[in-house]
């Protein structure tokens, strides 16, 4: 009698022991916020594959980490973007001012060049990776490298102007909001980054006043 009452009050099993334990692995994969973002983040080392599962955050939470990487992948290949214009301006450039702008060209990309690198780092110590083949630029990027050559003064500097002004404003927007999602250090880079932008459009504004500009 002992015996039977011991089999009534055994659980009945639902499924075979080695599908019940694949679930389970399931279950808590499931639940892994890397796993979970697969696909769906702007920096590569959430696309799966191997060593990412060890992607470390550091103080960020993962949700804090995808507002953070975001803003650091799309200013990257912005970056990159107003960099490689400012070359093919540097190259193009004829007329009267073409010194002048030929030389201030890439005295302004050493002062952005930096930022390049120094992006891609903060991405990759934050536990992510960057994108930066050409079709990741022109997905991330607010900047267009031009196609077409531009040979006038007054058009290239003009097209920066406007391109510096868009920039600018948008370091300025991912400070405040990198600076909520609880990463000051990122929030502080890209204030520095605002300020040089906004010194370069001013000098190119500046000669943009010159009537003799063509």
């Amino acid at each position: 009698m002992t015996k039977k009452s011991v089999k009534a009050t055994d659980p009945v099993p639902t499924s075979k022991p080695g599908k019940a334990k694949k679930n389970n692995l399931d279950n808590v994969n499931a639940m892994s916020p890397q796993r979970a973002s697969v696909g769906k983040q702007t920096d590569a080392a959430h696309e799966g594959g191997q060593f990412n599962q060890l992607v470390d955050h550091n103080y960020l939470t993962e949700e804090q980490f995808a507002i953070v990487s975001e803003t650091l992948q799309r200013n990257l290949a912005t970056s990159i973007s107003l960099y490689l214009k400012f070359k093919k301006y540097h190259w193009d450039i004829r007329g009267r001012f073409f010194r002048d702008l030929h030389l201030a060209y890439d005295e302004f990309i050493e002062e952005i060049f930096p930022s390049i690198d120094e992006q891609a780092e903060r991405l990759v110590a934050l536990g992510g990776s960057p994108k930066n083949a050409p079709s990741d630029l022109d997905k991330y990027s607010v900047v267009r490298v031009p196609t077409e050559t531009v040979r006038d003064a007054r058009t290239q500097v003009a097209d920066l102007v406007a391109d510096l002004s868009k920039v600018g404003r948008g370091y300025r927007d991912d400070s405040g909001t990198v600076d909520d999602a609880k990463d000051h250090a990122t929030s502080d880079m890209y204030n520095g980054y605002a300020a040089t932008v906004d010194k370069i459009r001013w000098m190119l504004q500046a000669i943009m006043d010159d009537d003799r500009l063509n």
